[in-house]
């Protein structure tokens, strides 16, 4: 499974990750909601189960991600400052370039 993370992203991920109180947890990310060929995604911070997969990035963030699931497989992590400050996450592997 692949996952990118966006420079933007990975510097604000980077000091949520670095507090003490998130010290062993890695940025999981989820499907809220999926119908049709595309999903919705949600993350938060945690720990790995037995049926999660940790994937590396080129940004020196591990992401869990759900093992077999295909909407997971090739998200993307940016985070915005315009117009809307927050995190976005897309699929474009999927053909999911953000909400409608």
């Amino acid at each position: 499974m692949n996952c990118k993370i966006t420079r933007n992203a990975a510097n604000v991920l980077r000091k949520e990750l670095d507090k003490p109180e998130n010290e062993n947890k890695k940025l999981k990310v989820f499907v809220t909601h999926s119908h049709g060929d595309h999903a919705h995604y949600g993350m938060d911070l945690g720990k790995p189960t037995d049926k999660d997969e940790v994937v590396s990035t080129d940004k020196d963030i591990d992401v869990i991600l759900t093992k077999g699931e295909q909407l997971l497989d090739g998200v993307k992590i940016d985070y915005l400052y315009f117009p809307k400050e927050g995190f976005v996450i897309t699929n474009p592997s999927k053909g999911n370039h953000g909400d409608h």
